[in-house]
């Protein structure tokens, strides 16, 4: 026995299926929460940046809680390469380390705030979480005239309350695409290979100031990743503070391509409308 079915309902099918699969691709996290055919998901941060065209372009980070011996040495390796790169300072640090602080805005590169106490942060209420981003953002503005614009949790811990106050500060909560490890005491060689052969244009990379053999890594990270013709820039070279989307794995888009993506998605469900009036 043979079941039959009417072309008007195998068109109907196929077309749902491609209008769920454009805005699957087109409805993330936006810059406030992720939204999924209507229902409200948790917020994301940004964990890496979708780059359109053929620049390669790749965001090293240095995460500073405890020590600061080997700060000015990345500084160095750094320049050496022409790099520029992020920090994310901890409140107690900067406090220690303020000369350290100064020098790191003064070499060109982005702080960004690790909080205060490097507490985990979404036990705190949401007073607690904004004295610890404000006391960060007050000590960098004090020494270096700038306030960060971008917020990274310790840990890598973050829920829809601290987001919240983080947008509310008017900044932009960022995680990381790669993890070195680097401070689980990795060789210089296996911090390379954690990093270098991932490596894709609008990846941020996470290191830690003061790690065993940073120093060792550095330059080979840098000769590896510039030989695949990459650039490295300070985080406000790459993620967006406005008019973008979050995806639901934490990579910015501008929001036009989220726009763009939604009309294809109506035009899609006009047709369908035309092809059921066309089988009527």
């Amino acid at each position: 026995m043979f079941l039959t079915v009417k072309r008007r309902n195998i068109v109907i099918v196929l077309a749902v299926a491609i209008v769920a699969a454009v805005l699957m691709s087109a409805v993330g996290a936006t810059s406030t929460a992720a939204v999924f055919f209507g229902k409200s998901t948790r917020k994301i941060p940004v964990y890496g940046v979708a780059v359109e065209g053929e620049d390669k372009v790749i965001a090293l980070t240095f995460d500073a809680a405890w020590g600061a011996d080997k700060t000015q040495g990345i500084l160095d390796v750094m320049a050496q390469y022409d790099a520029k790169g992020t920090f994310f300072l901890v409140g107690f640090w900067i406090d220690k380390f303020e000369q350290q602080t100064k020098a790191i805005a003064d070499a060109g590169f982005d702080i960004g705030n690790h909080s205060r106490n490097h507490l985990n942060m979404p036990k705190l209420d949401s007073e607690e979480i904004r004295a610890e981003i404000d006391y960060v953002n007050d000590r960098v503005r004090q020494l270096t005239g700038v306030t960060p614009t971008y917020f990274r949790a310790p840990f890598g811990d973050y829920n829809d309350r601290l987001l919240t106050v983080v947008e509310e500060q008017g900044m932009v909560g960022v995680q990381w695409s790669i993890d070195s490890l680097d401070w689980k005491g990795l060789s210089a060689k296996q911090i390379y290979e954690r990093v270098v052969p991932k490596a894709k244009s609008g990846d941020i990379v996470l290191f830690h100031n003061n790690s065993d053999h940073i120093l060792d890594a550095l330059p080979m990270v840098l000769t590896g990743l510039r030989a695949n013709g990459f650039r490295f820039v300070p985080l406000h070279e790459l993620v967006l503070t406005g008019g973008y989307t979050v995806d639901n794995n934490g990579i910015q888009h501008p929001a036009n391509q989220a726009g763009n993506k939604v009309n294809k998605a109506a035009t899609a469900a006009n047709q369908i409308k035309r092809i059921c009036a066309e089988e009527q």
